[in-house]
């Protein structure tokens, strides 16, 4: 009998990405010459919905598009993915947009235009249904908080998981914060729903029973509540592009989760994820298919 796929549903947002890659990123007020440019499907709910696919889950994309041409080229590229798009709203006006600037050392910047992503509230039953079938919720903050919620408050009276992972950085509703299982969060992500206070990681978990502090090139910190606390270190690779490197990680550990796999054991297995991802130039383009991610994978 093969591996049971487990059921993942991202609730998130859906970008198109216009990436331009540059030797230096530009200062204020500073022209610089591009070196490359490529269009790709984005924004952190269709990356991690693609990276879960990708990693090895039966995913779903729940988010909107506008009924511009952005937003039928999205849903086509995020199916080709092999994502379940057919939840995906369409809402008229723009599609959201990214504009990303990668310099030769790999870093970026990003200024992302919302859009449709705004107008997704009020979730339909056939919405709920389908987070109330999922084995994990994986969501972000790029889409309205109150729908987070609302999808995390269905998925805890089913018995479905909750992973948010809370990005962009902006402080998070207690009321959220109660429903979340697993949380994912970077230093700066972590300081804005601590507050002023914060000074380690270990206070993540006065807010959640479970928590993922990502570190880029420093690996990651994983704790619980059973007292777990613990640092797994980075895959070694040779960066080209951390654009989506952390949708890349969130998405694979969805899918280890979702597998019955010890949490710690999962962080491994995502961190190989994020450096098999950080790679390559791009963001949905760039997210590892399973066997590129066990080819860095390095077990405790």
């Amino acid at each position: 009998m093969g591996r049971q796929r487990p059921r993942i549903v991202v609730m998130g947002s859906a970008n198109m990405d216009l990436v331009v890659t540059t030797a230096v990123l530009p200062k204020p007020g500073e022209t610089v010459f591009g070196t490359d440019f490529v269009m790709v499907a984005g924004g952190k709910g269709a990356n991690q919905a693609i990276a879960a696919s990708r990693a090895g889950g039966d995913t779903a994309l729940l988010g909107a598009i506008g009924s511009d041409a952005f937003g039928v080229t999205l849903k086509a590229r995020i199916a080709a993915a092999g994502v379940d798009t057919e939840r995906i709203r369409v809402v008229y006006g723009s599609s959201g947009v990214a504009i990303v600037t990668v310099d030769a050392d790999g870093e970026n910047t990003i200024v992302v235009t919302p859009a449709a992503n705004s107008a997704f509230v009020g979730l339909t039953e056939a919405e709920l249904a389908a987070v109330r079938q999922a084995d994990v919720l994986v969501a972000q903050l790029e889409i309205p908080v109150q729908t987070v919620t609302e999808a995390a408050r269905a998925a805890r009276e089913s018995g479905t998981r909750v992973l948010l992972n809370a990005a962009p950085a902006q402080p998070v509703p207690v009321e959220l914060l109660d429903l979340v299982d697993l949380l994912v969060v970077n230093e700066a992500e972590a300081r804005a729903i601590i507050g002023p206070g914060y000074a380690e990681p270990g206070a993540l978990l006065d807010v959640v029973p479970r928590a993922v502090l990502t570190l880029g090139r420093q690996g990651a910190w994983y704790g619980d509540r059973d007292g777990t606390a613990l640092h797994v270190p980075a895959v070694k690779v040779e960066l080209v592009d951390s654009t989506a490197a952390g949708d890349a990680f969130t998405g694979a550990l969805a899918v280890a989760w979702g597998e019955g796999r010890d949490l710690v054991d999962a962080v491994r297995w995502a961190s190989a994820a994020g450096a098999a991802c950080a790679r390559k130039l791009g963001a949905s383009v760039a997210l590892p298919f399973r066997s590129e991610i066990d080819e860095l994978y390095v077990p405790g």
